[in-house]
């Protein structure tokens, strides 16, 4: 049984509001670091032997939002309910016992990853055996393995829309693209080899003649499908460099980002890339880095290096991760500390939100996609922890990645002059034709347009008409169609913005 704590602030609240006085408003608490306790916990464990979790990720449809899926050391997938009732005073083994939807074993070899796909109908698990499996969640039943790595896969990735397409990066440098319709051979027809790979895609050639011994990692950390649906963004322990790829052309990067300018001392780059993370829309992605920073870039500004930058935790291992929400609002993050903190996007001065109650290193972490403020984190002490944050991070901010629209108001003079000289107008006057037309001035609609200084200063390589019609030919021109092409027109990738050298 774990040990009795101090009453929530929830429930203190609801104790004062029953008692019959007023509580003041709570503040917001952005920059506020005091712990939170979790709306769950449970246990990491399987007949009574516990297992380190590796992996989780919440289903990314809404009506199996609630649905958490979780790996371990062991080769498990757990399935956990996240809306079950959790009672302060039972053992994290009886909220497990209770939570669970089903769990069964994937692999003889620790799972590294994993992810959904096709309206949660299977989930992906990339493990230590050099192996990926597809499963039928319903049935628990594997439909499909991806052979072809010769090192343990660290990472897996599926297509945004094409959801047969995936890309997995392994232990022994490379990175592969696989059509999972694409069965080896009749003999075989679970097994898939891969369409592509990429070997030593994270290693320098002057790196590669080094004294026995003093050979360094050449991992692929972390590999992420970009939207728009032809790129590939990887990351590995070697540096701090994020590569990008067009998987139409996958001879060498197209384009590449890192924390620090080329004239920098090779030394600042040597910190690797513990995981990579993109925001629902993807025009953001975080790298958690080895020296204890969280990175952002701008997809289409990748050539100004991270737009911000945020510390306070700690990344000692590469099984520490992190995660921008899908509104890209927020960064959530583990910590070798025993922590989990989150950070505003558009504050990252501010110090994080800390998320006390782990007992070691939290390392994977996830947001629901669609219960807005549910998190989870797992740690070294066996343990998964549900939180509820949306009351300290959802009062006061908005998403930097959405839309503001210009809104041109009537200037107030003129407004109140268009309703106070409007004749009023009755039956008896719409049956009757106006004897004298001229008598008073026509009433004369105010235009509304930019100025010619303000059209000047937000003016681009295309017609504001054109920006508000939504043309094929608007799209294309808009930078934003990287994003979300038009599926009539050709689209333009990554590729065409960062063309080669």
């Amino acid at each position: 049984m774990e040990t009795s704590r101090s009453r929530s602030f929830f429930q203190d609240l609801k104790s004062r509001e029953v008692n019959g006085f007023r509580v003041r408003k709570r503040p917001y608490m952005g920059c506020n670091t005091q712990d939170f306790d979790p709306i769950g916990a449970v246990a990491v464990e399987h007949r009574g032997v516990t297992s380190p979790p590796m992996a989780l990720s919440f289903c990314k449809t809404s009506k199996n939002a609630h649905i958490l899926a979780l790996t371990d050391e062991g080769g498990y997938v757990t399935l956990f309910n996240t809306r079950q009732k959790f009672r302060d005073f039972s053992s994290y083994q009886a909220n497990a016992e209770k939570a669970k939807v089903c769990e069964w074993v994937a692999h003889e070899n620790s799972i590294f990853d994993l992810c959904w796909i096709k309206d949660d109908a299977n989930i992906l698990t990339a493990s230590g055996d050099q192996s990926i499996k597809i499963w039928d969640t319903q049935e628990q039943k594997c439909i499909r393995a991806l052979m072809g790595h010769t090192g343990s896969i660290k990472s897996v990735s599926c297509h945004p829309t094409n959801q047969e397409l995936v890309v997995s990066g392994s232990r022994d440098g490379s990175f592969a693209v696989w059509d999972t319709r694409c069965s080896e051979n009749n003999y075989r027809k679970l097994c898939v080899s891969p369409l592509s790979v990429i070997h030593e895609a994270h290693t320098y050639p002057a790196r590669r003649r080094r004294r026995r011994g003093k050979a360094e990692s050449m991992s692929i950390t972390s590999v992420l499908y970009l939207k728009d649906e032809v790129s590939v963004a990887t990351a590995g322990a070697v540096d701090s460099i994020i590569k990008f790829w067009d998987t139409r052309h996958l001879k060498a990067p197209v384009t590449h980002a890192c924390p620090h300018s080329e004239s920098s001392t090779e030394e600042k780059r040597l910190h690797g890339i513990s995981s990579l993370s993109q925001d629902l829309n993807g025009v953001f992605i975080t790298a958690s880095c080895m020296d204890h920073r969280i990175y952002l870039y701008n997809v289409l500004q990748l050539e100004k290096g991270p737009i911000k930058t945020f510390s306070g935790g700690r990344t000692d291992s590469f099984f520490v991760k992190s995660s921008i929400s899908p509104d890209a609002a927020h960064i959530l993050s583990g910590s070798s500390d025993g922590n989990a903190y989150i950070w505003q996007v558009n504050k990252p001065h501010l110090s994080p939100i800390t998320l006390k109650s782990h007992d070691g290193e939290v390392t994977a972490v996830d947001w629901s996609p669609s219960e807005m403020g549910k998190v989870a984190t797992c740690s070294d002490d066996f343990t998964v922890r549900f939180w509820n944050i949306q009351s300290s991070c959802y009062s006061n901010t908005r998403s930097p990645s959405s839309i503001r629209k210009r809104v041109m108001a009537l200037p107030r003079i003129e407004g109140r002059k268009l309703f106070m000289d409007e004749p009023i107008c009755t039956k008896s006057d719409a049956n009757r034709t106006p004897s004298n037309v001229n008598s008073q001035p026509p009433i004369r609609t105010p235009e509304i347009s930019t100025p010619e200084s303000q059209k000047r200063k937000f003016s681009l390589s295309f017609e504001v008409k054109e920006e508000l019609e939504r043309t094929p030919e608007a799209e294309m021109k808009s930078p934003s169609s990287v994003l979300n092409p038009p599926s009539s027109l050709k689209r333009k990738t990554i590729r065409d913005y960062f063309p080669l050298s």
